[in-house]
């Protein structure tokens, strides 16, 4: 299923309400709409956030000019001295020639004397000359400087007001200039084309980064819409943990990214070990190099915790990987069952064949008449294969591990390869896992009479032993050709071998399930140069055993002993 299709299905079934709503549904329209109402509304918070300040700046800049006018206008040379004489105000008087000459000259809106009634001596309008003043002049008269916006005869305006002193610095008037409001609105929106023309161009510039974003968005999730995203992430969830197949995916770093239910459980994996490096999670070994993908190849075998795996790893665009997993266990333990059946069967034919040989001799000693002879040999015949099964029932009392043994002498006896027990086996009835002993039992007497076989005084021998009387020592021995010093380690890593892969898949496990099984159970496997010349395996399980109770101890095996006989 692809996710086009899937979301063009999406906006078909609805499509009254997407008309209604009229908002989109594609990731890329959504987050192109989403990032130009964000663009433009910082944009304009920002304009707004600078045109606030920007004004009360130009208000402050007026009024510091309105109050520089009338310092200087105060300061100028004996108009103290024409404020104080006694003389009236005069519209044309000399004050107000004062007055209207900087009032030009600076291009303020008017420039005000004042005695200390609040009594005009100057005016922009020559009419006024003579009135009280339309402001309180007190602050100004009291001494103080004033600046400030206010309302007056000629409309809204910037003020400055300052004290009029003679030569002693007493106050004998204020000095009041305005400057006209409409000029500093004037300024302000003279600047607002530049200001506008900026917050346009970083507008522009925010939509087109919007732009781009949301193209990048709309390659990256295929201009689905974010309804099928949801749906897509709910049918990976599903399909993860619905496959009988482990997934294991990990970030360019090698951390374990997610995992599935069945991956958990190959490899015995928790939850919380999600974020952690694979080689912390899984400990060092040939499972974590595989899934690593430091060993190359596809359906590569590893064993994990008794479990024989199919492993696979495909690198992701990112950096990381994903790596697949597949339980073989059952497998492999049937191709085992396999294998052992065929030779088995060769075993019989042979036998058959022998069989066959042992009842021509039979039946020309009985025509000859030679019947001595003849239960001679019958007797030696079936006597040896007696003697085997009873020797090793003897020294073996678990019963799965004395059939398996017996088993294994007659397979032995038809390669020409003679199996032995040690005369120092004695293995009592009180395994906790018989099976699996069994398994690891089974795999090194295959292997030592495939090593055996065809050599000179071919020979296997089996010992099996109690230690500190809750724990078992298997040994099997032969006379092949040994493993070199430098070998003696390789021969329990999965894959390695020195005989050619079987019909039903590759070699290499047996030995390495061997160690794990071992490992698990707390124990340790060797290998060593064995008395026959050939290879000596040995595996020590410490709690292989029940433990029996006080009152039956006793045995030097740590078996129970024997009742004495009353």
């Amino acid at each position: 299923m692809t996710a086009q299709p899937r979301a063009a299905g999406a906006r078909r079934r609805f499509p009254f309400r997407l008309a209604r709503i009229g908002w989109p549904q594609r990731v890329f329209s959504q987050v192109l709409l989403m990032q130009l109402a964000i663009v433009t509304g910082v944009t304009a918070v920002a304009t707004g956030l600078f045109l606030a300040p920007f004004s009360d700046q130009l208000d402050d800049q007026a009024m510091r000019r309105a109050l520089a006018i009338a310092q200087s206008t105060a300061a100028e040379p004996g108009l103290d001295d024409l404020v104080t004489e006694g003389a009236r105000p005069d519209p044309d008087g000399p004050v107000q020639h004062v007055a209207e000459r900087v009032r030009r000259a600076t291009g303020a809106s008017y420039v005000v004397v004042m005695d200390t009634r609040g009594i005009r001596w100057s005016h922009a309008e020559p009419e006024r000359v003579g009135e009280h003043v339309s402001t309180d002049p007190g602050e100004a008269l009291a001494g103080r400087e004033v600046r400030h916006i206010d309302d007056g005869t000629l409309g809204r305006s910037a003020r400055g007001k300052v004290p009029l002193r003679d030569a002693d610095g007493d106050v004998v008037g204020a000095v009041s200039v305005g400057i006209a409001y409409d000029s500093v609105r004037a300024r302000l929106l003279s600047a607002l084309p530049g200001l506008l023309a900026y917050a346009g161009g970083a507008l522009g510039v925010g939509a087109l980064a919007a732009l781009l974003i949301s193209r990048r968005l709309q390659k990256r999730t295929h201009d689905l819409a974010f309804s099928d995203i949801s749906a897509l992430l709910s049918e990976r969830e599903a399909m993860l943990h619905g496959i009988r197949e482990g997934v294991v995916a990990l970030d360019p770093r090698g951390r374990i990214r997610l995992m599935n239910d069945e991956a958990q459980r190959l490899l015995d994996l928790r939850p919380e070990h999600t974020g952690l490096l694979l080689e912390d999670a899984l400990g060092p070994g040939r499972t974590t190099e595989v899934l690593a993908g430091r060993v190359p190849g596809s359906d590569l075998l590893a064993v994990q915790g008794g479990r024989v795996l199919v492993a696979n790893h495909m690198s992701t665009d990112d950096g990381g990987a994903v790596a697949t997993l597949r339980d073989r266990t059952e497998l492999e333990l049937l191709g085992r069952e396999l294998d052992g059946s065929h030779g088995l069967i060769d075993a019989l034919r042979a036998q058959d064949h022998e069989h066959a040989n042992r009842m021509h001799i039979l039946l020309g000693l009985l025509q000859l008449e030679m019947y001595d002879e003849a239960v001679e040999y019958l007797s030696e015949a079936v006597g040896v294969h007696r003697a085997t099964a009873e020797q090793i029932s003897e020294r073996v009392r678990d019963p799965l591990l004395a059939a398996l043994l017996v088993g294994k002498a007659t397979v032995a006896a038809e390669r020409g390869v003679a199996l032995t027990v040690s005369p120092g086996t004695l293995l009592p009835d009180r395994l906790i896992g018989p099976s699996e002993l069994a398994t690891v039992l089974g795999n090194l007497v295959d292997n030592a009479l495939d090593a055996a076989a065809g050599s000179a005084d071919a020979r296997v021998e089996v010992a099996l032993t109690v230690r500190d009387t809750t724990g078992v020592a298997l040994r099997v021995s032969d006379s092949g050709p040994g493993i070199p010093p430098d070998r003696r380690e390789m021969v329990f890593a999965e894959g390695w071998s020195t005989k050619q892969p079987p019909a039903h898949g590759k070699r290499g496990l047996g030995l390495a399930l061997v160690r794990r099984l071992a490992e698990r159970h707390g124990g340790s496997t060797s290998v060593s140069e064995g008395a026959h010349g050939g290879a000596e395996f040995t595996v020590v399980l410490p709690d292989a055993l029940h433990p029996l109770p006080a009152q039956e101890r006793g045995g030097p095996d740590g078996s129970a002993t024997p009742p004495r006989p009353r």
